[in-house]
């Protein structure tokens, strides 16, 4: 008799102890899977833009900015980006969506230097010009389609997410490393529950023969 209660004991620690493991991996999963999507809405909130990191995708900023480096953005009222010439190259650096303002307008926000600025109809509008191209953009940007401004760059680390993408491999990346991770945890779990398991009949089988002892 005392051995079976002994035995219930057991199991019924042994399944607390997966359930915990179950909830450790659902929220191990979680974290891997949103803590990206967390982080980037924190960087929202605090540079006030919906866009806080850039890649940069062109070397039309070279040699300040080039291809592959990481721009972090931050949100600056209109009446505060500041303005500057082409010649000093003075002008602060702008993300802004050129929908509406280039006639081929790329998918990607641009990143260009301030070039000239009025104020018209209310609203602020923007001449920009990148510092590797020869002329400046056509149009102006109204303020609407500013995302922010480049207040600091990390370079080269935006080749990664670059090559992903243009190789098509990003999806497939993020598929790969998260069914790894759900395997690491299954597996993991596995070897611990047979380990308790193999540990379980081992003092089962010591309680039998101190009981025939008996």
């Amino acid at each position: 008799m005392e051995t079976n209660h002994i035995q219930k004991a057991e199991s019924t620690v042994t399944k607390s102890k997966n359930k915990k493991r179950i909830i450790l991996a659902v929220i191990t999963i979680s974290i891997a899977l949103f803590g990206s999507f967390f982080l980037f809405f924190i960087l929202q909130l605090t540079l006030n833009t919906e866009t806080p990191v850039v890649v940069v995708e062109s070397g039309s900023m070279e040699p300040v900015i080039s291809r592959g480096d990481l721009l972090i953005v931050k949100g600056v009222p209109a009446i505060d980006i500041r303005n500057g010439t082409i010649e000093d190259m003075d002008g602060d650096i702008i993300v802004f969506n050129a929908q509406g303002v280039w006639s081929n307008p790329p998918a990607e926000p641009i990143v260009h230097r301030v070039v000239d600025k009025k104020f018209e109809d209310g609203i602020w509008q923007f001449k920009t010009k990148g510092d590797a191209n020869p002329i400046v953009d056509e149009g102006w940007v109204p303020e609407g389609n500013i995302l922010g401004v480049v207040v600091f760059k990390i370079p080269w680390i935006g080749w990664v997410k670059i090559f992903l993408t243009e190789s098509g491999l990003l999806i497939p990346l993020l598929i790969i490393i998260s069914a790894l991770l759900v395997i690491s945890i299954i597996v993991d779990a596995y070897k611990k529950y047979e380990a308790e398991n193999t540990e379980k009949e081992d003092s089962n089988e010591l309680a039998g023969k101190n009981n025939g002892l008996d």
